[in-house]
């Protein structure tokens, strides 16, 4: 599971083997400001509200705990980023 997250641009933070759980994180996406706009035109202004999601949320970066449960499964939880 954590090789897959690393694969897909997800780097190692923190890593803990007592615990059994690791911390990735992975910057946050740039926006084509430009094909945006071009949208927001041909839209009417429609894509307005598209674009201001596209800009608050892709831009954000993003934190995943990896970890194994008590019965020994797998499994990950978005961490809060302030």
């Amino acid at each position: 599971m954590i090789s897959n997250k690393v694969h897909r641009g997800f780097t190692l933070e923190e890593r803990n083997d007592e615990l059994l759980f690791a911390v990735l994180s992975k910057g946050g996406k740039a926006v084509d400001h430009g094909l945006n706009f071009i949208i927001f035109c041909l839209t009417l202004g429609l894509w307005s509200f598209a674009w201001l999601y596209l800009t608050v949320e892709a831009s954000k970066p993003k934190k995943v705990l990896v970890a194994i449960d008590e019965d020994g499964f797998p499994f990950e939880e978005r961490c809060l980023v302030a």
